[in-house]
């Protein structure tokens, strides 16, 4: 019998080792696994590369990770707003890296990994410092750069419900990066509102199939 549900968050990443990369969905607060993030901060993983949209907001979830120190490394397309002030702390004194990515490279190079692509071609970023030192290419006119795909060990994401085979549904905006980021991880982890029977779900309605999914946790809320 198949069965991808745990007990907690706890048991959830107890085994995300120190300098894993780990993919945190969310669109700010948006569907941020934000209870995920607390046992991750709490079971001690340092060293960590983080793929997020952005890099945390105020004092919880992942600016409490960073504020802990625990990051070495962000890949993000939005690092600072004004309640950034973790992020900017640490990366002001250096002890935090940098990988900025224009949003919609950013999924896309997730999507790329998910899909088993070797890479891809955007013209996002060309003849500007983003795209310094890669690959360019002229098609059908247009100018493009050479773009590899972003994939992770782990991925942390939010869902509004899931069976326990680890079909998902989400909450309207709370989706955002969470099915691309399932398909592009190792092991993606999922903090759920509720966990229903088998056949509860309307198949039209799952966004994310079981396939892509290896742990599921009850959390509450959505």
């Amino acid at each position: 019998m198949i069965d991808k549900t745990v007990a907690d968050c706890r048991a959830a990443v107890a085994d995300i080792h120190d300098g894993a990369t780990v993919m945190i969905g969310g669109f700010g607060t948006a569907g941020m696994p934000d209870q995920l993030i607390d046992a991750l901060i709490d079971q001690g993983a340092s060293g960590l590369t983080i793929v997020n949209n952005n890099a945390g907001n105020g004092d919880t979830g992942l600016a409490a990770l960073i504020a802990r120190r625990r990051v070495r490394r962000i890949v993000c397309s939005f690092p600072r707003q004004a309640d950034s002030q973790h992020f900017d702390a640490a990366y002001r004194a250096g002890e935090i890296e940098l990988e900025l990515v224009p949003q919609g490279n950013l999924a896309a190079r997730i999507h790329a990994a998910g899909s088993g692509l070797g890479a891809i071609f955007t013209p996002t970023g060309y003849g500007t410092e983003l795209a310094k030192g890669k690959e360019t290419r002229e098609i059908d006119g247009r100018h493009y750069v050479l773009e590899y795909p972003i994939r992770a060990d782990f991925a942390l994401i939010k869902a509004a419900k899931g069976d326990r085979w680890g079909n998902l549904v989400y909450s309207k905006t709370a989706r955002n990066f969470g099915p691309i980021m399932a398909m592009a991880a190792s092991t993606t982890i999922v903090q759920v509102g509720q966990v229903v029977a088998l056949g509860t779900l309307d198949p039209e309605a799952v966004v994310t199939p079981g396939i892509f999914v290896q742990r599921v946790v009850a959390a509450g809320g959505k």
